[in-house]
């Protein structure tokens, strides 16, 4: 049987795959990706997927460099300008981030379903000649640095230089080629919900935190906004399971008063929180990118943030190994792209346990410091203006040499 030949075969077509090839196959490197299945096509009928992410101005930059952006745009994407953190009943502590106090910038990121910035990805490859899209529900995988083979359902036979699980945190690679993780899942579940609401689309994305954990809300486009709420497992599935007048009466019993009066529920799911790292983001042969190298909670909606800085970093290292005639397969471009990442993500990683911990008690002293924190970084210059190069995405950009100053 014929084998079909690649320098990278990346498993995984989602956000942070899709991302990694669109980068690669731009500068002419022969890849594959293989996804179980294609996204459902977009119409703007439709109502918003329960799947979304707070895409970071950084994020966005990496998605225009690629010519991806214009694709997100054409079909829906809400900008959000403000954000707002604070304590239950605590109102004196509630802290409002605004990107105009950021010269140069006019939002500080976008609410994007998922499947749409997929659907940008697609057409991006679909453009590219030295890209070759595989589907596949399954595979079987001969790791082997250099000529790793990986066998199709559908029969095909393809051959890698290099191989990049993309595939999530249940990596299947990950696990065939023998890299373990860390990992713990925490106390509370997340229950997100699609809904529609009262009045204009709005330009603020906030979170009121209490200790049975946060609840937030993020703008969609229109006159829609998506709802996590953050709580015990039997009260996570127990909110699930409500009907949509029981659930909407839930919600405005909880949630605080500035949350637009819903006046439909388009859909509503939950899903458990876990933090997870790889011991190691590779091997000669295999790299590791996105959710297969680590998972975060998801308070601060960074987790898709880092793996498109993942991807981004890891085509540059790439790029720059096959230019410098370094073997991709080699164990110096997974020392290289683990110097790159490991460090931030973990970072990143530990601060999301911090903020996990720190507002879930009630603890008088607890809420004192954190009190005082929320405080300190609404007023003072120099903190307001680090916690906003967060939510941006600023720090931890390094792609390619970029300048930060540019940002």
């Amino acid at each position: 049987m014929q084998e079909a030949l690649y320098d990278v075969v990346i498993v995984g077509g989602g956000m942070v795959g899709g991302t990694l090839a669109v980068s690669l196959g731009k500068a002419g490197l022969r890849v594959a990706v293989i996804e179980r299945q294609l996204p459902e096509p977009f119409d703007h009928s439709q109502s918003h997927d329960l799947r979304v992410s707070a895409l970071s101005v950084a994020s966005e930059l990496i998605l225009r460099d690629l010519g991806v952006w214009n694709g997100v745009l054409a079909r829906r994407a809400c900008p959000y300008r403000r954000l707002k953190t604070w304590e239950q009943s605590e109102q004196l502590a509630a802290t409002e981030f605004d990107a105009a106090d950021i010269d140069g910038h006019d939002h500080l990121g976008h609410i994007v379903e998922n499947r749409v910035l997929q659907l940008a990805l697609l057409d991006q490859l679909r453009e590219l000649s030295s890209v070759d899209l595989y589907i596949s529900s399954d595979y079987e995988l001969d790791f082997a640095p250099g000529s790793s083979v990986i066998r199709l359902t559908n029969g095909k036979t393809l051959v890698g230089s290099l191989v990049v699980a993309a595939d999530g945190g249940e990596s299947k690679v990950r696990q065939l080629v023998g890299i373990g993780t860390h990992k713990w899942d925490y106390e509370q579940q997340a229950l997100v919900a699609s809904v529609e609401v009262a009045g204009e689309q709005q330009d603020i994305t906030w979170q009121q935190f209490r200790s049975a954990g946060p609840l937030a809300f993020l703008p969609l486009s229109g006159a829609c906004a998506s709802l996590v709420w953050y709580d015990s497992p039997e009260k996570v599935k127990a909110l699930a399971a409500l009907d949509d007048k029981a659930f909407i009466a839930a919600v405005e019993r909880e949630f605080p008063v500035v949350l637009p009066k819903i006046t439909k529920v388009n859909g509503k799911g939950f899903f458990p929180l876990r933090r997870q790292h790889a011991q190691d983001y590779g091997k000669p042969g295999v790299v590791l990118v996105g959710d297969a190298a680590h998972m975060i909670h998801p308070l601060a909606g960074q987790g898709v943030n880092i793996g498109l800085l993942d991807a981004a970093e890891l085509a540059d290292v790439i790029l720059t190994c096959h230019r410098q005639g370094v073997l991709l397969e080699s164990e110096a471009l997974v020392t290289r792209y683990e110097k790159r990442r490991r460090r931030h993500n973990l970072m990143m990683m530990t601060v999301m346990d911090m903020f996990y911990r720190t507002f879930s008690n009630d603890l008088a002293p607890i809420k004192l410091i954190r009190n005082i924190g929320l405080g300190v970084a609404g007023r003072l210059g120099p903190a307001k203006r680090q916690v906003m190069r967060f939510a941006l995405g600023l720090d931890g950009w390094g792609v390619g040499g970029a300048d930060k100053k540019q940002l």
